[in-house]
């Protein structure tokens, strides 16, 4: 093998670790239906501010939650996060946003118990078989949907992922570097599984 090959074969190596996680990442389906209308929206959790006001992408997310409420996306809302990093809960903080943006509070659901992605879902999933709802839209931030289309795919709901907008707060490295840990995230998950945990299903 030529120095010339050598050099190549190094050179791909961080090419292919890079790449691969990124093709797992991009592959991940957005949607499990072709609906376009829902029972419910959900709105994954992001921590609030140490003060319990909306954090930029927490406000990003009931926003966009909010304007596709206003068009008829679904009639209800499902707020789902609890105090996982702070003691405010995640929902609570959500919901008051949602309602001074217009929203009727008896259509905003709260889950104020989850501590993470895949409870989110789970809790959710509870509240909408307690409503024999089988559809939601799910919101989240663009980098973290693809990580909550792979828990979603272990849900007999049909399901699509919906972005908020990124928050004006946050530069271009913010965003990358929030690409960055979901792309690791979601190869762990494409090949360790989910760690296991009693809220698994």
């Amino acid at each position: 093998m030529s120095k010339r090959t050598v050099a190549i074969l190094i050179a791909a190596i961080p090419l292919g670790v890079i790449a691969l996680p990124l093709h797992v990442y991009l592959s991940i389906p957005t949607a499990n239906t072709a609906l376009t209308h829902f029972d419910t929206l959900i709105v994954l959790g992001y921590p609030s501010n140490p003060d319990g006001t909306p954090s930029p992408e927490q406000r990003e997310r009931v926003l966009e939650s909010v304007r596709e409420f206003q068009q008829g996306i679904a009639s209800h809302i499902i707020m789902s996060g609890g105090a996982a990093h702070n003691q405010f809960a995640e929902a609570d903080s959500m919901k008051r946003l949602a309602v001074s943006q217009g929203v009727p509070a008896d259509a905003v659901l709260e889950d104020a118990a989850a501590q993470n992605t895949i409870q989110n879902i789970l809790f959710s999933s509870r509240i909408m078989a307690a409503h024999n709802w089988h559809s939601a839209e799910v919101i989240s931030t663009p980098s973290h949907l693809p990580r909550a289309a792979l828990i979603l795919q272990h849900y007999p709901i049909a399901w699509r992922t919906h972005p908020s907008l990124w928050p004006h707060e946050y530069n271009s490295l913010r965003v990358f570097l929030g690409y960055v840990y979901e792309i690791r995230n979601c190869w762990q998950i494409h090949r360790h599984g989910f760690p296991p945990s009693s809220f698994s299903k």
